[in-house]
């Protein structure tokens, strides 16, 4: 049986292909979906799930991202029976950097993506890699497997701070599964103010490093060749690493 397609249905297309016209589109997915029509991608806008652009006559066009979305779209209504509320909430959790579930998975909704080791530095995520990862609260919690009063501690303690919308990405992901794993070993949150104070400590010294890079960069228009953001970073922990194991080899 069909599943929705595994590519994520977002913009993230470097070049710019020619866009569609909706006859082009109708003819592009009839061989998989004969009964899609001209009005059911026309109500599909009107609910919010497709936003084609059009051209200064009026006329919609559509890009391969929107394209994909509407296999999606359509897929999960044919094969899932998804009402358009549940589609909503799946296009939005992939929007926000979750990634659709394998089809043969025990769930067919877009999942927390595990994250990507840097076998060079001693964290669960790339400083180097940017993400566009954006958890609720409750999506965080189940990623990481935390329970509510645990979440609620590491909020109060400043090791989980949303952004300015309110969702939390993937450096929070990475401190949540940590902690998590922490608490395993009877490691409750409020042992772990040292780290947060350790680490605003650090990102001051490494501020106060950049900011004269970034200052002369400004002052002569220049870009910074290397961002040596990452860099530093990483030596900040290979350091603290290093100190710790030292520390427990004297013991």
């Amino acid at each position: 049986m069909p599943v929705p397609p595994s590519n994520p249905p977002r913009a993230s297309q470097t070049t710019t292909p020619r866009p569609l016209t909706i006859g082009a589109v109708l003819a592009t997915l009839a061989p998989d979906f004969p009964d899609v029509s001209i009005s059911k991608i026309r109500f599909l806008e009107a609910e919010g799930l497709l936003t084609p652009k059009r051209t200064e006559s009026g006329y919609r066009t559509f890009s391969p991202d929107d394209l994909a979305r509407l296999r999606y779209i359509l897929t999960a209504q044919r094969d899932r029976f998804w009402p358009l509320k549940v589609i909503r909430e799946a296009l939005d959790k992939i929007e926000r950097g979750l990634e659709p579930a394998p089809g043969n998975g025990a769930s067919s909704r877009p999942q927390v993506p595990m994250g990507v080791g840097d076998p060079d530095v001693p964290t669960p995520f790339d400083l180097s890699r940017r993400s566009d990862l954006r958890l609720t609260d409750v999506e965080l919690c189940e990623a990481a497997d935390l329970d509510q009063p645990t979440f609620e501690a590491l909020s109060t303690y400043g090791l989980l701070r949303p952004d300015s919308s309110g969702h939390y990405g993937d450096a929070a992901l990475a401190v949540a599964r940590a902690a998590g794993a922490l608490a395993a070993y009877g490691i409750e949150p409020r042992h772990l103010r040292p780290f947060r104070t350790a680490a605003d400590r650090e990102i001051g010294l490494v501020q106060q490093v950049l900011s004269p890079i970034r200052g002369r960069s400004r002052g002569t228009g220049a870009k910074i060749s290397s961002d040596p953001t990452s860099k530093i970073l990483a030596e900040c922990i290979a350091l603290h690493t290093a100190l710790v194991k030292a520390g427990l080899a004297a013991d």
